[in-house]
């Protein structure tokens, strides 16, 4: 349809021009106030306006600016009729979806630092993902729900559903989060509820140590009550994660490089800071007597093989052994002793 012939385009070509024309007529009339001396110059343009109209004409004045700077229309802007638009349903589906990503966007700045992605915006990431699934799905294979996934996925170039919708993926993915929820990715695994109850329970022992260290800022801190008192703690935290990291590489043996999911990694990573080169703490690991008791094996081996070499010439030093010679003479003087 041509513009120019719409009649709904026509009629508020003519409400414009009509409000135009009431609205020069009005500034007509204070021009005539001001040229009689009725008002003054310095009257503010307000006061002159509340002075020379009734308050309810004075508001059908700020009505009748405010329509001609919407273009004529009286009421919200809305889309001209003759541009194309979505159906209703379909526009439900994009509205879901701009909330739904709205909120999740939400969840993940607020909660990069520190990382709290995976256990704090499962479900949101869930409901993002089943909005989707509902644009892309033709229920029905009818042809509305055709034609608004195809409106919505691949009707311009930019495609800002499917940008938004491939970024909170890539996102997810790259946190490894499916790894600390179940395989249906409704709620946290048990192991990963394990985890950050220990580490809440670590950290609250940090905490709880370092109340009672009251010293000057000049003096260096001393944080033999933390290492003493939370040594348990960080022990079986520590633990837990070797635990959960040597099962994560048996379950992923096919996949090389995986990770536990970002929370606990950074859980981890903020409680051995803490222990290591805040408090300047450590923990005597299992393994460590077993290495010294071989080391030390291994570094006295030599002292006592030429301990024992040493001893061993010694004794067979002691052992004389008789020259024949000095055995055959001895002989011969014995035979003439007999004789004689």
């Amino acid at each position: 349809m041509n513009p120019a012939m719409d009649p709904d385009l026509t009629v508020a070509r003519q409400r414009s021009s009509l409000l135009l024309l009431r609205l020069l007529l009005l500034v007509a009339l204070l021009w005539s106030g001001l040229a009689l001396g009725t008002f003054s110059l310095g009257s503010s343009p307000h006061r002159v306006l509340h002075d020379l109209l009734s308050e309810q004409q004075l508001l059908e004045v700020e009505d009748l600016s405010l329509a001609l700077l919407q273009g004529g229309r009286m009421g919200p802007l809305s889309l001209p009729p003759y541009l194309p638009d979505l159906d209703p349903d379909c526009r439900e589906l994009l509205l879901d979806f701009a909330n739904s990503s709205a909120e999740l966007t939400g969840c993940l700045v607020r909660g990069a630092r520190p990382v709290r992605l995976c256990q704090t915006c499962y479900p949101l990431f869930q409901q993002v993902a089943n909005k989707m699934d509902n644009i892309s799905r033709a229920v029905g294979n009818s042809s509305e729900s055709l034609s608004c996934a195809r409106s919505l996925l691949m009707a311009d170039r930019v495609q800002i559903v499917v940008i938004l919708s491939e970024f909170f993926n890539s996102t997810w993915q790259k946190a490894n989060c499916a790894n600390c929820l179940t395989n249906k990715s409704e709620e946290l695994s048990n192991n990963t509820l394990y985890f950050l109850s220990l580490f809440n329970h670590t950290l609250t022992c940090f905490e709880n140590n370092l109340q009672g260290s009251t010293h000057s800022h000049l003096q260096l801190r001393n944080y033999s009550e933390v290492c003493k008192n939370c040594g348990e703690a960080y022990k079986a935290l520590s633990n837990l994660y070797s635990e959960m990291q040597k099962m994560n590489e048996l379950e992923n043996k096919a996949e090389s490089g995986t990770h536990l999911c970002i929370d606990v990694e950074d859980a981890m990573n903020i409680t051995r800071k803490l222990w290591s080169r805040t408090f300047n703490c450590s923990v005597l690991c299992s393994d460590t007597v077993p290495v010294i008791a071989v080391s030390v094996f291994i570094l006295f081996l030599p002292v006592v093989f030429y301990l024992s070499s040493f001893l061993h010439s010694e004794q067979k030093k002691r052992k004389l052994i008789l020259p024949k010679r000095l055995k055959s003479s001895a002989s011969f003087a014995n035979v003439q002793e007999n004789s004689n």
